[in-house]
């Protein structure tokens, strides 16, 4: 099968390694150090948890013309960076696209690209369960067994399921289709927002975190208060039982991301102020709708502002 992987990091880098080892014919979109550093050694990524590394050589192009038709495209970016590829996934004449990543605004997307686009398409939201960081020339990979992906249409079924089938079939990934991926989606926001803004505090010294016991209960409760909004708009928690676990639980959600936070697998995950921006700029836009407060997020919030400020 023909498969695009828009975009080389982290997310990109694995997914297109996938793929290539389940015998598609693939190639990556990449511009500029990361496009030379693709084409002169390959993707080179260190699986962390597996203890190994591997090289692809991969087709490497840095724009998506037209007429460029592939079975599949995988956009895999920061949420931040989704709107810049809008207009060259409208004009392609590539039928089935898959968003993969943090997506706060995911029907606004889809709306533009169907509005755009000469041709129908059939689009779909996905979300890879992994993470890892950049080091020179390679990623470091954190991924369990082959990778696993969570995939689901607006308010519809993706229905281009066989392909998909068809391209991991010689794989070990895990795909699992999720019939309400904007709810997953926005659950997935309030699970990560507090977590990466604490990081952000701290400098990214994990352990500071962890040592600092006011700002794990702090932590904990932002998540409480980020998942009531999503329910008072009505919105539905995928898991249910995460949102149940914090706030039933909360000294065991403490112990849990004090212990998080020391090991050495979570300083391998990498975050980005401007998508944690661009995600809780949404998710305060909602918020507007609510009468539910969040003053421990406000407070994570403006503490990661005063920061950059």
């Amino acid at each position: 099968m023909r498969v695009l992987v828009y975009g080389a990091g982290i997310q990109g880098s694995l997914l297109a390694h996938v793929l290539a080892t389940g015998g598609n014919d693939v190639t990556v979109l990449a511009r500029g150090k990361r496009a030379e550093e693709l084409r002169s050694n390959g993707i080179v990524i260190r699986h962390y948890i597996q203890r190994k590394t591997t090289v692809d050589k991969i087709k490497v192009i840095h724009e998506l013309n037209k007429d460029d038709v592939y079975d599949v495209i995988f956009i895999t970016m920061k949420y931040t960076d989704f709107p810049h590829v809008l207009p060259a996934l409208a004009q392609n004449s590539s039928e089935n696209i898959i968003l993969v990543g943090n997506n706060a605004t995911a029907s606004e997307m889809e709306a533009y690209i169907e509005a755009n686009s000469e041709k129908a398409k059939n689009i779909a939201f996905g979300f890879q369960l992994s993470g890892g960081i950049k080091e020179e020339n390679r990623i470091i990979a954190l991924r369990f067994n082959a990778g696993e992906m969570v995939i689901g249409g607006l308010e519809k079924e993706v229905n281009f399921k066989d392909v998909l089938e068809q391209i991991f079939k010689n794989t070990k990934y895990k795909i699992t289709y999720e019939k309400n991926i904007d709810d997953w989606l926005k659950s997935h926001i309030i699970l990560i927002l507090p977590m990466n803004l604490a990081a952000h505090i701290k400098d990214n010294n994990l352990k500071a975190v962890a040592r600092d016991h006011g700002m794990l209960r702090q932590l904990v409760a932002a998540m409480d208060e980020g998942y009531d909004v999503l329910k008072d708009l009505g919105y539905e928690i995928i898991p249910a039982q995460h949102a149940h676990f914090v706030k039933r639980y909360k000294l065991l959600n403490f112990l849990f991301y004090k212990l998080y936070h020391c090991l050495p697998i979570a300083s391998k995950v990498e975050g980005s102020f401007a998508e944690l921006k661009g995600l809780y700029d949404v998710f305060y836009k909602m918020k507007a709708e609510s009468k539910v407060i969040t003053p421990n997020l406000d407070s994570l919030v403006h503490e990661s502002e005063a920061k950059i400020r």
